[in-house]
């Protein structure tokens, strides 16, 4: 079974504890339960694992359904793998699993990973029409040989932390919400390209990047983020659009990257966004838009200054 090879079975014999899940964005609730898992773990000598689905299992059920990503794979394994569990096993959800029973998907983590824990938040559902639930996974253990342990629902402003929330979040242009509830600024990473050099026409040169398929970017508008390039941190105003003041098109993300004059074409860039300025707009003068960007950069300045401020306070 393909599900087997993915798992990466060792040849040890210490038994672990196991959580599932897509984990999309590794927030502070994915957080809480992953410090519960490894708390259980080093105090039974178990090894912590986690099992991560590539894509969401909605998917596979209801084609139609696509959530855009907050994190790329490459990222959350990372992100779990922070969090100080032993390993993470990152596995495609297709119709071979989506037609396993809970009983033959936890039977195979017992015999392939010596499962003798799985820990899951309270609506945590599995199985072939998702069948079980926590109750029915404690019986099936009973069986195998395994015990659940539920970790309760973590919140933020009163409300349930969940993927779902941090994405409707960010399509409303929310930043600041949606990075309370990642414990982290939200951020994007792409490879600089080579545009149409508006924004370096008008003053304003910026490194422009493509937003990369599948994935959750903020609403269109400008933003104050920070940009990383190589090893170095800067204050950057974002924007996201389609620059309608020149009617052209196609959604980009444009940093103008304060107190930078380099040309860095083809590298990679992190954008962490801090705070929502403004949506977007057309303006009817090229006079009046470069007055405005002026204005969008002066309060980045403070805003990421402010920020600097309390950081080191």
């Amino acid at each position: 079974m393909t599900i087997i090879e993915e798992l990466k079975p060792d040849s040890t014999s210490k038994e672990t504890i196991l959580t599932i899940g897509v984990f999309d964005g590794v927030h502070l609730g994915h957080r809480h339960l992953m410090s519960q898992l490894t708390k259980q773990a080093n105090t039974t000598k178990r090894r912590a694992g986690v099992i991560t689905f590539q894509n969401h299992p909605a998917s596979v059920i209801n084609p139609k359904f696509k959530p855009d990503f907050i994190t790329s794979v490459k990222d959350r394994v990372d992100l779990l793998l922070d969090t100080g569990v032993d390993f993470v096993s990152s596995i495609s959800f297709d119709h071979e699993v989506s037609s396993l029973s809970a009983e033959q998907f936890t039977g195979i983590l017992v015999e392939v990973l010596n499962m003798s824990g799985l820990v899951v938040g309270p609506d945590f559902r599995m199985g072939k029409n998702r069948d079980a639930d926590v109750s029915k996974l404690a019986e099936i253990g009973i069986d195998q040989g395994f015990k659940v342990q539920v970790v309760e629902q973590q919140k933020s402003d009163e409300f349930p932390i969940r993927s779902t929330a941090i994405r409707n979040l960010l399509s409303v242009g929310d930043v600041h919400s949606a990075s309370g509830m990642l414990g982290r600024y939200y951020s994007t990473t792409g490879e600089v390209i080579h545009g149409l050099k508006r924004g370096r026409d008008l003053g304003f040169p910026t490194c422009n990047l493509i937003p990369t398929e599948g994935m959750a970017i903020p609403k269109d508008g400008i933003y104050a983020t920070l940009a990383y390039i190589g090893k170095q941190r800067y204050m950057a105003a974002t924007s996201i659009g389609t620059r309608p003041t020149f009617d052209e098109g196609g959604r980009t993300i444009e940093s103008y990257v304060l107190d930078f004059d380099q040309e860095i074409y083809g590298e990679t860039i992190k954008l962490e966004f801090v705070k929502h300025i403004r949506d977007e707009k057309a303006f009817d003068t090229i006079k009046n838009l470069i007055i405005q960007m002026n204005k969008d950069v002066e309060e980045t300045r403070n805003i990421l200054n402010e920020l600097t401020t309390t950081q080191d306070s």
